[in-house]
Parts: C-alpha cells; sequence; structure tokens
C-alpha cells in the first residue's frame, strides 16, 4: 500500500474520531475546543499539508469572529435590563405574536452581524420576559434557534460555519468574499426566515403564565473572555481541520452528487454542523454541491441540542431537555428539509 492511501486511511480513522468521540464521551464533549485543536494538529500532520499560509490563516481568521463576540457581549452585558424593558414596550404596543414574529425575524437574520452566540443569549432573555407557558416557551426557542442558525450562515463573523467556510474558499475557483455566502444562500435562507417567524407565532398558544426567569444573573466578564477565547481556539481547530481533512474530502466527498451531500449531512442534528463543514467543504465542491452540502447541515443542525451552537446555548440558559428540544425539532426540521429538498431538484 502507498503512503497515499496510507494517509487517506489514517485520516479516514481520524475522520471517524471526530465524528463519534464528541457524541459518545462527556469529556470530549465538554472540552470540544482542545480535542478539535489537538485532531486539528494531527490531520494536518499526518496529511503533510503544514505551511506558512495555513499557520498564518489559523493565527488569523478567527480574529474577526472573537472580537465580535467579545464586544456584543460586553454590550449586551450592560443593555441587558434595558432589553427587558424593551420586550415589555413592544409586546404591550403591538401584541405578542406580532412581536414574537418580529423577534424571531429580526433574531436570525441579526445573527450574522453580532453572532449567533449573542443572538442566543438575547433569545433567551426575550423567552423569560414573555408571558408564555413551558410548552410554549420550548417550542418558541426552538423555532427561533433555527432562524438563528440560519441567519448566522449569511455572514463570515455570524458563526465558526460561515467563518471557517469563508477561509477554505477564499482561493480558486470561488474566490469567497465576505458576501460569498450572503449571495449562494441568502435567496434560501432569507424566506426560510420569514417561514419560521410566522409559524413561530401562529404556533403560540394563550398567554396564560406570566414569565419565570430560570436565570436572571447577568454574566460576568470573566465568562464573556473565556466564551471569546473558546471560540477563538474552536475556528482555529477548524481551520486546521479543514486544511488536514482535505485530501479525504477531496477524494471522497468531491465525488457524492449534490442531494447525496444534502441528506449525508442529516449528521447535522447530531454533530456540530462547523465541524462537519471543516471536514467536508474543499474547493473542488461544485457551487451546487456546496449549496447542497451547506443547507443540509444548517437545516439538519437545529434537529437535535448538539447541532447548533445557539440550541446548546440556549437550552443551557432555559433548562431545556433533550426530549423536550426533539418531540419539537425533529418534525420541524424534517418538513424543512423535505421542502428545501423538492425545491433543490428544480435546479
Amino acid at each position: 500500500m502507498s503512503p497515499g492511501y496510507l494517509s487517506i486511511g489514517a485520516l479516514a480513522v481520524i475522520m471517524g474520531i471526530i465524528l463519534l468521540l464528541p457524541f459518545s464521551v462527556k469529556r470530549v464533549e465538554s472540552e470540544l475546543e482542545a480535542f478539535l485543536l489537538v485532531m486539528g494538529l494531527v490531520a494536518v500532520t499526518v496529511s503533510g499539508r503544514w505551511s506558512l499560509g495555513l499557520v498564518g490563516d489559523a493565527l488569523t481568521a478567527p480574529a474577526g469572529i472573537t472580537v465580535a463576540v467579545l464586544l456584543a457581549g460586553l454590550l449586551f452585558r450592560r443593555v441587558r435590563p434595558r432589553l427587558r424593558r424593551a420586550v415589555d414596550d413592544i409586546v404591550w404596543l403591538v401584541g405578542l405574536r406580532p412581536a414574537v414574529a418580529g423577534f424571531v425575524f429580526l433574531l436570525g437574520l441579526g445573527a450574522s452581524l453580532v453572532t449567533a452566540i449573542i443572538a442566543a443569549l438575547i433569545l433567551a432573555e426575550i423567552v423569560n420576559a414573555l408571558p408564555l407557558g413551558r410548552a410554549d416557551k420550548v417550542r418558541l426557542v426552538v423555532f427561533a434557534c433555527y432562524a438563528i442558525g440560519l441567519g448566522s450562515a449569511l455572514a463570515p463573523w455570524g458563526g465558526p460555519l460561515s467563518a471557517v467556510v469563508i477561509v477554505k474558499l477564499k482561493g480558486p475557483p470561488h474566490f469567497a468574499d465576505f458576501f460569498f455566502l450572503a449571495r449562494l444562500l441568502g435567496p434560501w435562507l432569507l424566506p426560510g426566515l420569514l417561514l419560521l417567524s410566522g409559524w413561530s407565532a401562529w404556533r403560540l398558544g394563550p398567554e396564560t403564565e406570566a414569565p419565570v426567569p430560570s436565570d436572571d444573573a447577568a454574566e460576568a466578564g470573566s465568562d464573556i473572555v473565556l466564551r471569546s477565547g473558546k471560540v477563538y481556539i474552536f475556528v482555529m481547530a477548524l481551520v486546521l481541520l479543514g486544511a488536514g481533512l482535505a485530501p479525504l474530502a477531496e477524494r471522497a466527498v468531491a465525488q457524492i452528487p449534490a442531494w447525496g451531500l444534502y441528506w449525508l449531512n442529516s449528521a447535522s442534528a447530531v454533530l456540530d454542523n462547523a465541524t462537519l463543514a471543516a471536514a467536508e467543504i474543499v474547493p473542488a465542491l461544485s457551487e451546487k454541491q456546496l449549496l447542497s452540502a451547506l443547507l443540509g447541515m444548517l437545516l439538519a443542525g437545529g434537529m437535535l441540542i448538539p447541532g447548533n451552537i445557539p440550541n446548546i446555548v440556549c437550552a443551557a440558559k432555559l433548562g431545556i431537555r433533550s426530549r423536550e428540544w426533539a418531540v419539537v425539532a425533529v418534525p420541524l426540521g424534517l418538513a424543512l428539509m423535505g421542502g428545501c429538498f423538492v425545491l433543490l431538484l428544480s435546479l
């Protein structure tokens, strides 16, 4: 067996470890950033892809989203009390259902600017301030996290997935710039945001309960800095993983048809979709393959809590259990994936 095949085999093993351990080992799940960084370093070494350019990308690519998370977190800490008062005023002024629809749409669209993490923290505060029962709060969080996950993919600093995709596709043949994802995904995701915002308001029950905040304490400054540092390490790890696993992706993933990539990425329901993007997205993919792969990741990523960062943040802040989430999100995700697939077939 040639060294080339040995390297591909070793990268396949690394890929299997990356996909299985975070889902099956609690310690790995809780220390995901460090785990992925180590696996990224190993993958680049095995594939022989070390270069000064890669080191530069790994050090600089996370800077934009990290600064955005840090600044937005510090700002949010100051305006948090005003946010709650504003929510009360808006609900009184326009009514609960229109307010909810507006919140979901604006959080989804705004996630591309303030990052998915900050949008999720704002969502938790809004949900705590709304006069909703437990079932309605869970349902609203699921719909809104779907919207945040979709909207965050429209700009490079919206989340780790968009950041790593831009880095991986910045060269030929795609020459991805700041607006690349907005051009590619915008015609698909913006109607999705409108659908989710209207659907979330329509599914609300009667206003029967006063809000009972599950966590009313403001974040400490040290927590905000720590979260920003974890985001930096996470994106750095994804850049290294993307480069290290590129030979495997070029040989295997690029040969899969667009429809196959779409359904293959239903694995994003249990695995963070940014990790899948780092492993799969390579310049050799056509625009149709890229569109199908990314839509599959984004739509499946909302179905279970581990699939997307906003899900994890809101579930932790609001005490939502995995079963509660899945009962709402799995039917929603399957409906969205099925409808989107029919539209993709027409391309």
